[in-house]
């Protein structure tokens, strides 16, 4: 998910730490953010739009919505190819036993 977290506590030159303590987050947890390693809870997404007084929506993106070609020149979704697998295995079970079982 894309947002611009960073562009808006730049433009209040608030730090990292700064914000994180408005949240009621960790720095982690802010720098995870804006690096989009992390998707905030709906609860904390609503709280930083509280906080830039903005909508969710104008902060985050969806990546895939943004990237995506429009609809006119879009070829049909396609399904994704998985990689073939032994038997799932039961807590417990060894790949010998699954193969003696199956």
């Amino acid at each position: 998910m894309k947002n611009r977290l960073r562009v808006l506590r730049a433009e209040r030159e608030w730090s990292q730490a700064d914000l994180a303590e408005r949240l009621e987050v960790s720095r982690q947890s802010v720098n995870a953010i804006e690096t989009g390693k992390y998707d905030p809870s709906l609860p904390l997404a609503f709280r930083i739009a509280r906080l830039f007084e903005s909508s969710i929506e104008a902060i985050f993106t969806d990546a895939d919505v943004n990237d995506a070609p429009s609809a006119s020149h879009s070829s049909p979704p396609q399904r994704a190819k998985t990689a073939r697998r032994g038997p799932r295995l039961r807590c417990g079970m060894t790949n010998k036993k699954a193969r003696d079982k199956y």
